[in-house]
């Protein structure tokens, strides 16, 4: 009888130790699992707040890690350039002419009313075609040939008034990334230069430097190609207006050259 007390003890003590263990088990299963939910919450909430900020947030913060220097100097590439990008847009947008329209009423002017007809038709219209109209018009009574002339002179200046202040363009354009690679060597000589002073190499020495030499120089980057983009833009477009000027300084010729018949 005793012996089987001992057993039915032994066994209970079996199941207790059994049942411990297995609640420690679950215990551990459990703050692990907890554990490892809190941490993709956090890594969740990390993602979520990186892409929050946005590509425009990101790119202040770069731009203040850069250092005033150089950056301030590349801002202000930026900042003239595509004022002048925006005002030559603007003006040659202004500029733009329905020059078959023009022509049209132009020649039907010449036929009913004559060159002072015609001549107030150029007057009411906008644009750099108009003008020469209006100058090769106003010299209609004298000769084809001056005319002519006139037509070829004032053509020049309306050229040179459409690509007035581009130059400025293509200057920012080409500094941009000469002050950007400018700011890497310097920052480049700082960094050899803390090297030299201290006597070894670390990494964290000579970080803040490079990572500033380096953002100078994509900042500068970016600062030409945007402006690059207006640029090229803008070259079209006055290309597209003075093909138009030419093209319609030939038809003004031979209009007249017709109503003088």
């Amino acid at each position: 009888m005793k012996r089987l007390f001992t057993i039915l003890a032994m066994a209970g003590l079996f199941v207790l130790n059994t049942n411990t263990v297995s609640a420690k088990a679950n215990a551990i299963v459990s703050n692990l699992s907890a554990t490892v939910a809190n941490a993709a919450i956090m890594l969740q909430e990390e993602a979520a707040e990186e892409t929050a900020k946005g590509f425009t947030q990101v790119l202040k913060e770069q731009f203040i890690q850069g250092g005033a220097g150089f950056m301030g100097i590349v801002l202000l590439c930026l900042i003239l350039g595509l004022a002048v990008a925006i005002e030559r847009i603007i003006y040659l947008n202004m500029a733009s002419t329905n020059t078959t329209k023009l022509k049209q009423q132009v020649e039907d002017a010449l036929a009913s009313g004559g060159v002072e007809a015609a001549k107030e038709v150029c007057r009411n219209t906008k644009g750099p075609v108009a003008s020469i109209y209006y100058q090769g018009l106003d010299r209609a009574g004298e000769s084809i040939e001056s005319a002519e002339k006139a037509v070829v002179a004032y053509g020049g200046v309306q050229m040179g008034q459409l690509e007035k202040n581009v130059s400025w363009l293509s200057l920012f354009i080409a500094i941009a990334p000469m002050l950007g690679f400018m700011g890497t060597v310097i920052g480049m000589i700082q960094a050899f230069q803390k090297i030299s002073a201290v006597g070894n190499l670390s990494a964290s020495l000579i970080a803040g430097d490079i990572q500033v030499a380096l953002l100078t120089t994509v900042f500068g980057l970016i600062t030409a190609i945007i402006l690059q983009i207006f640029y090229n833009y803008i070259i079209a477009k006055i290309d597209t207006i003075v093909n138009d000027m030419e093209d319609s300084s030939i038809t003004l010729i031979d209009m007249l050259v017709d109503h003088k018949k």
